[in-house]
């Protein structure tokens, strides 16, 4: 059995959705093929790498991408969107995915005060993300799924 692909669709592609594609890859067990997204790429958040070592994840091989890397080039079984501007600004009809969720979590790139109050909010959101994610792996089930197909290279 293919894993199902699943994309996590996020404003800058530079925390959240970063953080949620990780997670899955710990918790999906291989059942998934989890990737990320942005409305635009803005690069990976500093603080995102670090608060992700610090459960002992790194974001190898992971990067910044604009959601038309994917955009009618790969088939999704879900598009979980995190935030809610990528929610509203996501185009309605996404080719090739099959379901679309949306979880909304607070901007911990928008995070404002001390560098501790700052660091505080992205641990708290990884929290939350990890906690999602985890909760729906355990019961999310792909089997019977077909997996998608690549219906064009893409380009990276």
């Amino acid at each position: 059995m293919k894993p199902m692909k699943i994309l996590f669709l996020c404003t800058g592609n530079s925390a959240r959705s970063q953080m949620a594609e990780a997670f899955l890859r710990k918790y999906g067990e291989g059942r998934f093929e989890p990737f990320s997204a942005g409305l635009e790429a803005r690069g990976i958040h500093p603080l995102t790498l670090q608060v992700m070592q610090e459960r002992g994840l790194g974001l190898e091989g992971q990067y910044s991408k604009d959601v038309r890397t994917y955009m009618g080039k790969v088939n999704f079984g879900y598009l979980i969107t995190v935030c809610d501007q990528a929610d509203r600004y996501c185009p309605a009809a996404f080719p090739g995915v099959s379901h679309r969720l949306h979880w909304s979590f607070e901007d911990p790139a928008a995070a404002q005060g001390s560098p501790e109050e700052i660091l505080a909010v992205f641990r708290r959101v990884r929290d939350q993300i990890e906690q999602r994610v985890q909760s729906w792996a355990a019961h999310t089930d792909p089997s019977g799924y077909e997996g998608p197909t690549i219906r064009q290279s893409l380009s990276t």
